[in-house]
């Protein structure tokens, strides 16, 4: 096993933020892995697809976020991707106790795969997939999560994000109006969503102009919305993942010696989960394939490597038996079981550089 250059999940991660925000509202007792100033009140924002790289990168068309102080970086969790970054938030736990693992993994006992964010398989429930209690759940004090209205009861909501209160606002300016108001109203902590940026860069990559403007309009309402919280509220920024555009593709199904012996492949393009009876035949070819352009690791070496934090055994069972992390700005797709539209993905995620495993944490009180 060779992960060289790779990223892993410190103990600073995104695991760790929510806890840490509601021990500084004193909602949540013993050691968290961050010291947040303590506050009567938090907002939390999660801004999908903010990388702390391609923040810096055009940090100059973001001034409110550059005054606020989004100097500082942590780590994501592995893969570094929506489903599992949402719901190490949601949960304060990381991928190996959740199994919100990819995005998208294969049904237990098929061999048909299911997406952790369209939830689109009958056979896989996000309540029974996904066990462990949510903050949400968990805590006494008024959460307050404020989400448009498809994402209000889908599969990665119940999943990773269950329980508390919902707020239902749909644009930016409306959704930082409701995080205001909840806040002014007295509950305790709201939590912010925005998807557009991670939207944006999938669509034209994080290098276009079309990303650098949807920055400039979350920059815009960010600031807004530090300007009208209610005084001595702490905010909390962060990202579930970063990107890289992708300049090259490798389809699986074009090389016999990457198909042989896969029964299914899940995961994503930059975080590969291969499902085989052959692990280590597999691995082999794909090293030798890939060579130094990709980490490919089997199962065991990526429990073992610490990849995932501590592993259930239902975490065990049904994730891949081998990952394949491309480094650069390679993608490894499958035609055979990937859409069009997610082979033809110009910014892409889940892998272990440090574009993609490396987000912002900005905290003050305002």
């Amino acid at each position: 096993m060779n992960l060289t250059g790779a990223t892993l999940p410190g103990r600073e991660n995104l695991a760790g933020v929510m806890p840490s925000a509601l021990a500084a509202i004193g909602a949540l007792e013993g050691e968290t892995p961050f010291e947040f100033p303590a506050s009567p009140r938090a907002c939390v924002v999660l801004v999908d697809g903010l990388g702390y790289h391609q923040l810096h990168g055009r940090l100059g068309h973001a001034p409110n976020l550059r005054a606020f102080g989004a100097d500082r970086s942590i780590s994501t969790v592995v893969p570094s991707t929506t489903a599992a970054g949402v719901t190490a938030l949601g949960t304060g736990l990381m991928p190996g106790q959740t199994a919100m693992a990819g995005y998208a993994l294969r049904v237990p006992d098929t061999n048909t795969v299911f997406n952790l964010i369209a939830w689109n398989s009958p056979m896989a429930r996000p309540e029974r997939w996904q066990t462990q209690p949510t903050v949400f759940e968990t805590s006494s004090a008024d959460l307050v999560k404020i989400q448009p209205q498809k994402y209000v009861g889908s599969g990665l909501t119940r999943a990773g994000l269950r329980g508390g209160r919902t707020v239902v606002a749909e644009n930016l300016p409306a959704r930082v109006d409701a995080t205001v108001n909840e806040l002014r109203a007295g509950a305790d902590l709201a939590y912010l969503y925005w998807d557009k940026i991670d939207a944006t860069g999938h669509k034209y990559g994080w290098t276009s102009e079309q990303w650098i403007a949807e920055l400039e309009r979350f920059d815009a309402e960010f600031g807004r919305l530090v300007r009208t919280l209610p005084p001595g509220t702490l905010v909390v920024l962060t990202a579930d993942h970063g990107m890289v555009d992708v300049s090259e593709r490798v389809d699986v199904r074009d090389f016999d010696e990457l198909a042989l012996d896969v029964d299914v492949v899940a995961g994503e393009s930059r975080a590969v989960q291969i499902y085989t009876a052959a692990p280590r035949d597999v691995a082999d070819r794909w090293r030798a394939f890939f060579d130094d352009d990709a980490w490919v690791v089997t199962k065991s070496e990526a429990i073992e490597a610490g990849l995932f934090g501590p592993v259930t055994d239902f975490t065990e069972r049904v994730i891949g038996d081998v990952f394949t992390f491309p480094k650069g700005t390679l993608a490894i797709v499958d035609s055979r079981f990937q859409s069009p539209g997610a082979i033809g993905l110009i910014g892409v995620h889940g892998s272990l550089t440090e574009q993609e495993m490396h987000i912002p944490l900005a905290v003050d009180v305002i």
